[in-house]
């Protein structure tokens, strides 16, 4: 594997242009487990979940009550990796600004 230390840090706007498109992937990601949980629950029990707030109506069902324990995970692990998505191009020109060498 070729080491690029010699490479100059990404100019500005390739790095803007960068982190736009790691946003609009981690928003679609977003979207998509939103849409999971609007299929199962209405609007607002399923954002509040995704956000980490909890549901707001109780469920009295048993299969509301499955649906919502595997959502409630899915949610979790969805928000916390849009977000990492989201920081990775930030580090990573952090890592290039600070001459921190990824092996």
């Amino acid at each position: 594997m070729e080491r690029r230390q010699n490479k100059s840090i990404l100019p500005r706007i390739e790095f803007t242009k960068r982190l736009i498109k790691y946003a609009l992937f981690s928003i679609t990601l977003l979207i998509i487990s939103l849409f999971i949980g609007v299929l199962g629950y209405r609007f607002y029990n399923s954002s509040m979940i995704l956000t980490g707030m909890g549901p707001i109506d109780k469920t009295t069902t048993s299969s509301s009550k499955i649906f919502a324990s595997f959502y409630a995970i899915h949610s979790g692990v969805i928000f916390l990796s849009s977000l990492a998505l989201f920081f990775v191009p930030i580090a990573h020109r952090l890592m290039h600004l600070l001459k921190i060498e990824n092996n």
